[in-house]
């Protein structure tokens, strides 16, 4: 299970984070698409060292290696926008590459060096009110070919979904509002955990 972490800054974020960890989080994508590379390595500062390995930094990718983090992430346009051999080294340089992606002909056509793709919003989005998709992911994910990046559901990701989003063929899911936008993050994130192990 993947946490990501709301675009902008929320109260008591690094404690949550923490917590969050201490919980038996994964994954945690840090995406702040606002924050300036100084912003960004002040934050990253504030995670304590023995989580860093299961960070994923979603911008300002040259302060990964510097701050312990082995895993980044490319947007869709940030994905296009790289060439495949600049992902490839990135990859042989021992980092772990994941990206998003809209349509699944998209995935289908993914370079092998991405471990995983988030694809949504799968359900109405908790964080983006209104923001839905016209997929029919359970027909789409039918026709999938693709086996060596493994599919992330991503939107509207609760706990009473969780089971609807494996059950259509996704191999994870990926949680954002029902952490950030909720009064009580980890415990909705303990049962997330404890449906998602079920």
């Amino acid at each position: 299970m993947i946490v990501i972490t709301n675009p902008i800054p929320v109260i008591n974020e690094i404690d949550t984070i923490h917590s969050l960890f201490e919980n038996g989080l994964e994954l945690l994508h840090i995406r702040k698409p606002d924050f300036s590379e100084t912003e960004m390595n002040a934050f990253l500062s504030e995670i304590k060292s023995d989580f860093r390995q299961q960070v994923v930094l979603h911008s300002h990718h040259q302060l990964a290696l510097a701050s312990g983090i082995h895993r980044i992430h490319f947007t869709e346009k940030a994905r296009i926008e790289t060439s495949e051999k600049s992902l490839k080294n990135w990859k042989e340089s021992g980092f772990k590459l994941s990206t998003s992606i809209h349509q699944m002909i998209d995935f289908e056509e993914l370079p092998t060096v991405f471990a995983y793709a988030f694809f949504g919003p799968v359900f109405e989005s908790i964080s983006k009110p209104k923001y839905a998709s016209d997929i029919d992911f359970k027909k789409a994910l039918q026709q999938r070919k693709n086996d060596e990046t493994s599919l992330v559901a991503l939107g509207g990701i609760t706990a009473d979904k969780i089971k609807t989003a494996l059950k259509y063929g996704f191999d994870d899911v990926a949680l954002l509002g029902a952490i950030w936008n909720s009064n009580h993050p980890i415990e909705n994130f303990k049962q997330c955990k404890k449906t998602d192990l079920s």
